[in-house]
């Protein structure tokens, strides 16, 4: 009998704990490029990971840095720094989290193949001290190394080297490997399946260490490309959650009372980028090596009827590259090239370039509104004297075209993640590209005087002197119009009311370890 009672009970629980049992499903406008986050620079990409894999560091609700893998930090010397890393961690396959992985991962992700080997600047070498105690050691003094930490996602060791991947996987250049659609993390939920373009599901990682403050127990991630779709799926009830609703339909969406909607603007700048190289992809001259050119295109966009059309009153127009948020932002940055169609015509001519042809590459799903922006950027261009062509698509094909120098113009948006600093955007895209700098020089430009004020500002542990350094580097980047800020973008995350509690920060990651879903 007592045993029919401990079964009986038992069963009650299982039962109970099944019923309360929490699934978010989650709306994307886009899909993860890959499973392995050193496959692509791709934030989006790294910010769903991290719901998979950890670093040793990590940003917390308020973005400032706290521990995760590793428990406390100090500075050996000049160029050494200690870490001390959490005792009892486990990788979700069982095996125990030691200093092996650290300097596994530290060696993956800074391999000269890496796609974002250029997210750890400084990095020299990694030195196992013992299994719990790693030696960061870097080039020189380097004020930033906890913030590049927070998303260098550790790997198991050994889990890499018995599935032949220890050398990191490119996107970019189409080099898969296992850790492209494997997963084997320590974070809060593990993999349990992957279609890619179609659903990657996660479950809720029962061993982690970190104290549970989400009640979640599977995350059902959908891309849905379509904004039309993915609001009907909102209203359907098919999908939960999406952090990337469209600025037409917030009026109706809002009007929903089973739906709550959470906005503002993002850390993000959208801007375009230039090839300036000495021929285009098709073998012509370059016009865009003229600074006259590029003012061209500045005066040619509107970008007040810009923000009031394309993003409905929604986005903050820019004229810096970098957010207010951002350190190294000062206002005096901030002022918008005037409208003046017809100066643009002018300065065309003086350069010899009117009726410019060239083609404008855009995605189609990576950023808010982002085909209605460029459509409308191809119709003020060509009423200013330009003949531009709109190649637009998948990011999946536009991806070779832009990191492959093959771009005429593009469009690309940066919100300094995961460094949350200018100096993020100065080494990833202003400065010459190198081995670890300018990974994001797509167009190759080349300014001396700017790199010599970022690496300048990379080893100056004065945070004031560093900021001054990386202003200055800012202003010739106005000067010369490397890249031309339209807006940082609107952000806007609708919900279903039975989500009671979610943490909405300006880097527009969603925590869902952090999510609550109402009993």
């Amino acid at each position: 009998m007592l045993k029919k009672l401990i079964l009986a009970a038992a069963m009650s629980t299982a039962l109970s704990a099944a019923a309360h049992a929490e699934t978010l499903k989650w709306g994307s406008s886009r899909d993860i490029y890959s499973l392995d986050p050193y496959s692509y620079g791709d934030s989006y990409t790294l910010s769903f990971l991290n719901h998979v894999y950890e670093g040793l560091v990590r940003f917390d609700a308020d973005l400032k840095i706290e521990p995760a893998l590793a428990t406390s930090w100090e500075t050996v010397s000049d160029t050494v720094w200690r870490f001390h890393l959490r005792e009892d961690v486990k990788f979700h396959n069982g095996a125990d989290f030691t200093a092996d992985d650290v300097i596994a991962s530290l060696t993956r992700v800074s391999d000269p193949a890496s796609p974002l080997r250029g997210n750890l600047p400084a990095y020299k070498s990694a030195k196992k001290v013992d299994d719990r105690t790693v030696d960061i050691e870097l080039t020189g003094p380097y004020p930033l190394l906890l913030n590049d930490l927070t998303n260098i996602h550790i790997f198991d060791a050994t889990w890499l080297a018995d599935n032949n991947s220890l050398k990191p996987t490119d996107v970019g250049k189409k080099i898969e490997g296992y850790a492209t659609y494997h997963t084997n993390g320590t974070g809060p939920f593990k993999l349990e399946s992957r279609t890619p373009d179609s659903k990657t599901v996660l479950v809720k990682n029962g061993e982690w260490w970190d104290p549970a403050k989400s009640n979640i127990d599977r995350i059902e991630f959908t891309p849905i490309v379509s904004a039309a779709t993915r609001v009907a799926a909102l209203l359907s009830g098919e999908i939960d959650f999406t952090e990337n609703a469209p600025a037409q339909d917030l009026p109706r969406l809002v009007a929903q009372p089973d739906l709550k909607v959470m906005e503002r603007t993002d850390l993000r700048t959208i801007m375009m980028g230039f090839n300036r190289k000495p021929k285009l992809a098709d073998g012509v001259d370059n016009k865009f090596n003229d600074l006259r050119v590029r003012q061209a295109v500045a005066h040619a966009l509107d970008t007040e009827l810009i923000q009031k059309r394309v993003m409905r009153g929604k986005s903050r127009t820019a004229g810096a590259i970098v957010a207010p948020e951002i350190p190294g932002y000062v206002e005096a940055l901030d002022k918008v090239v005037p409208y003046d169609p017809e100066l643009s015509k002018k300065l065309l001519a003086e350069a010899g370039a009117s009726d410019l042809p060239f083609t404008l590459v855009c995605t189609n799903e990576a950023y808010v509104n982002e085909e209605e922006l460029c459509q409308s950027i191809v119709n003020m261009l060509s009423r200013a004297g330009f003949k531009p062509q709109l190649d637009i698509g998948p990011t999946a094909a536009q991806a070779p075209k832009r990191t492959g120098g093959l771009s005429d113009v593009y469009i690309i948006g940066w919100a300094n993640e995961p460094m949350l600093d200018s100096y993020s955007i100065l080494l990833q895209m202003i400065e010459t590209r190198s081995d670890k700098a300018g990974v994001f020089n797509w167009g190759g430009w080349s300014y001396p005087d700017i790199d010599k004020l970022i690496i300048q500002a990379s080893t100056e542990m004065d945070r004031t002197k560093r900021l001054d350094l990386q202003t200055k580097a800012l202003q010739m980047v106005k000067d010369e119009i490397i890249m031309l800020p339209l807006h940082q973008q609107p952000m806007a995350w609708v919900m279903s009311n039975k989500i009671d509690k979610v943490a909405q920060l300006a880097d527009n990651k969603p925590r869902h370890w952090l999510t609550h879903i109402a009993d």
